[in-house]
This record gives C-alpha cells, sequence and structure tokens, in this order.
C-alpha cells in the first residue's frame, strides 16, 4: 500500500516531527552558544563574557530566528516537508559563510560550530526520510570539507571523521526504521486481504446456493424453450449466455466463500493447455484472434489440480482475448525453468493495462473491464497460491500484457497423490 505523501494522516505526523524538531533546535542552539560564551568562560577564566562580535555577531542568530517565521507559514499552509530542507540548507550557508569571516586571514585555529548541528543527522530517521538523511549528511560533511580547503586548517578533520561515523550510525537506524513500518505496512495489507476475503467468504456461503438453485431452472426452462421454438426468438442464445456468466460468478464466489480440497496428481500441462484453447477458440475466432503456442519439450508432468489449473488458464486466456476486441494475436510459451519449475507465459497485442492499476489486480471486485467483476483474477491467484506458484503481470498501457504463471514441478509421493485441506 502506496500513501501519498499529501495524506493528511503523513502531513500531521510530519508536523508533529517538525514542531518537535524547531523546539530542540532552538533549545540546542542557544543553550550551547549560553554554555559557550557566558558559562564556560566565567569558570574558565579564559576569553571574553559574551557573544563575539566577530563575524556576523548578533544578526548570526537574528537571522536563524528569522527563519522560524517562514517555517510557521509552510506549516500552516499545509506543507511541513520542505521546513527541514529550509533549516538545512539555510544554517549550512550561514555558518559557513560566518565560520570564514571570522577566521579567514587570521592565525587563530578554528574551532566554530555548534551541537545543533547532531540533530539535522539524527533526526533524518525520525523522518524516515532517505533522501533528507543523504542531504543532511552531505551538507553536514560538505561544510567543514569546504571551511578546511579554503582556510588550509587540519582541525576540521575530527568533525568530519564524527559526522561521518554519526551518519553510518544513523543509516542503520533509519534503514531498521524503514523496515520496521514496510513489516507493518505489509502486515496491514494482509489483514486488509483476509478481511475482504472473510466478506466475500461470508456473502458467498449466504447466497452463493440460493443463486444456483433458481439460476438452474432458469437455464433449463430457457434451453426447453428454445428447443421448442428454435426459429421463433433469436435472443434464447443470449439468454443462456448470461445465464452462464452470471453461474460463473457465483462459481468464483464458492470457490473463494467455501474451504477448498485439493487433490494433487500428476498431469501434462500439454493436456490442460490444450483442453483451455479448445474451450476459448470459439471466442478468439469470432474476435479475430490467432493462438500460437510455443512449448519447449520435453515438459515433465506436473503435481497439481488439472480442473483447478484449467479454470485458471481459461481466464487467463479470456481476459486475454476480451483485451483484443478488434482481433490480434495470442502467444502462449511453456518452458521448464532450472528443472524445478515450470514456466507458462500469456502475451497479448491488446490495450495493456495502466501502471497505477497493475498493483490493484487481483483485489476483490477491482476490474479494468467494462462488465468485469474482478474474481476471475482473484480466483486465479488463489489457485496458482495453493499450488505453491506465483503469477506476475507485465503491462504497458497501450502495447499489450504479458502474464507469467511460475508452478513448482514437485516430486510425487508413492501413490502418486496428495490431498491438502484448504480452509
Amino acid at each position: 500500500m502506496i500513501v501519498s505523501p499529501t495524506s493528511p494522516r503523513l502531513i500531521t505526523e510530519e508536523t508533529k516531527t517538525i514542531k518537535f524538531f524547531l523546539v530542540l533546535f532552538y533549545i540546542f542552539l542557544f543553550a550551547y552558544d549560553i554554555f559557550n560564551y557566558y558559562i564556560l568562560p566565567i569558570y574558565t577564566k579564559k576569553g571574553v563574557i559574551g557573544l563575539s562580535n566577530e563575524g556576523f555577531g548578533f544578526w548570526y542568530h537574528i537571522a536563524i530566528i528569522g527563519l522560524l517565521p517562514i517555517a510557521l507559514y509552510f506549516l500552516q499552509k499545509g506543507n511541513p516537508y520542505i521546513v527541514k530542507y529550509i533549516y538545512l540548507f539555510s544554517y549550512t550557508v550561514i555558518e559557513t559563510i560566518n565560520s570564514l569571516i571570522i577566521y579567514f586571514g587570521s592565525d587563530k585555529p578554528y574551532g566554530s560550530g555548534n551541537i545543533v548541528e547532531l540533530l539535522f543527522v539524527f533526526f533524518s530517521p525520525i523522518f524516515v526520510n532517505k533522501k533528507y538523511f543523504w542531504t543532511a549528511s552531505i551538507c553536514m560533511i560538505g561544510k567543514y570539507a569546504i571551511i578546511g580547503s579554503i582556510l588550509q586548517e587540519s582541525n576540521v578533520l575530527l568533525p568530519i571523521l564524527t559526522f561521518f561515523i554519526l551518519s553510518v550510525i544513523a543509516y542503520f537506524l533509519l534503514t531498521r526504521f524503514i523496515s520496521y513500518i514496510n513489516s507493518l505496512t505489509s502486515a496491514h495489507i494482509e489483514l486488509r486481504q483476509k478481511e475482504k476475503l472473510a466478506v466475500i467468504g461470508q456473502m458467498a456461503a449466504g447466497i452463493g446456493h440460493e443463486i444456483r438453485n433458481p439460476l438452474s431452472s432458469l437455464k433449463g426452462f430457457t434451453q426447453l424453450q428454445w428447443e421448442s421454438y428454435p426459429n421463433t426468438n433469436e435472443f434464447y442464445p443470449i439468454m443462456i449466455q448470461e445465464i452462464d456468466r452470471i453461474n460463473t460468478i457465483v462459481n468464483d464466489l464458492m470457490y473463494l466463500g467455501k474451504p477448498k480440497e485439493i487433490k494433487f496428481v500428476k498431469a501434462n500441462i500439454e493436456e490442460i493447455i490444450s483442453y483451455t484453447l479448445s474451450i476459448t477458440q470459439q471466442q478468439a475466432e469470432s474476435q479475430g484472434v490467432t493462438i500460437e503456442t510455443q512449448m519447449e519439450g520435453p515438459l515433465p508432468p506436473i503435481d497439481c489440480d488439472p480442473q483447478q489449473l484449467k479454470q485458471v488458464f481459461i481466464n487467463l486466456l479470456k481476459n486475454a482475448i476480451e483485451s483484443m476486441p478488434k482481433g490480434g494475436k495470442i502467444k502462449v510459451y511453456v518452458k521448464v525453468l532450472n528443472r524445478k519449475k515450470m514456466s507458462i507465459s500469456i502475451e497479448d497485442e491488446g490495450n495493456g493495462i495502466a501502471e497505477e492499476n497493475i498493483l490493484n489486480l487481483g483485489e476483490p471486485f477491482f476490474t479494468t473491464k467494462k462488465d468485469g467483476t474482478g474474481l476471475g483474477l482473484m480466483v486465479s491467484n488463489q489457485i496458482i497460491l495453493d499450488h505453491k506458484g506465483e503469477i506476475k503481470i507485465e503491462s504497458s498501457y497501450g502495447a499489450g500484457t504479458r502474464v507469467n504463471v511460475t508452478l513448482p514441478i514437485l516430486q510425487m509421493n508413492d501413490n502418486n497423490s496428495t490431498i491438502i485441506q484448504k480452509s
């Protein structure tokens, strides 16, 4: 699940983080300078008590305080993401110029900087933003590298090394945070998927049988009327076709809603593909679609439920045919991968699928077809998962679609069959 940066929830969380960052930024900035310029000189009895007039002097702090209204403006406008970059770049430029003014042409050893610089690096894991992390690390290390090269000062090596080490630690924390968030997101997506399946299962269990009974009667009476009066109404074939389509939807719902018993037997993929081609051949010819098959043999038998795989490939071939209303070509490739997996690819020349829709394929009731239900591909995907395989869809809008089905070539038991009960 990809959440947009414009999501109100993300904007709220970023705003809270930015406010926390700003509070710490100004506390660290002024606390460090108060300690460095007012408290430390009293106990060390070295230097003048009070802020130095060198460089920008008081204007240094005034300039940084002047960033606060800008930050509040962007927070008010609902764009908190830019605030951290404004502070990072502004502080880097101000501090660099201030240091060069103080030390350029002077014999004093370099000793500027502020503990607030640590916030820029250590807050990157809290912002959970790799782009900001790299920007902050480069700015902090680059600042000392520029000052050192201009002033020919070796004292910058220690802060450069320190920020390098801190950046490594921050990067480790950042990757752990991102990994944790991705895990939570995946768990959330999986939970939502299970909730959808549960809803569909309850619906199927409640109404599936009730729909099938009158549907069977309706189809029987329609066929009887067609046989009795074959030349009186040309709509009988359409009525029967639509009844079959409703029955297919009910079958898909029933498959998802009831416990499934999968009986694995040895079967030839050639026979399964040949059967599905014979079923879809009439629809293909009526739409001017030709189907080419290429099988790289010899193909070993696979352990599967042949009826369920036939349902999968019928669904996929029908999708390919329906994507080419003006005709075209479908290519079916079958080959063995690494002696452990079998690949079946179905490639069409249809309209293709928009990139933003590919991730949603297989979701309940999501479909790109005008009269589709979104259940066919979902059922197909579930069947392939039950077979320990996977379906991958590659598509470019306007350039066709390629569906890759991968199935394992499993070892059979002595009785050549396996029963898997799936609830």
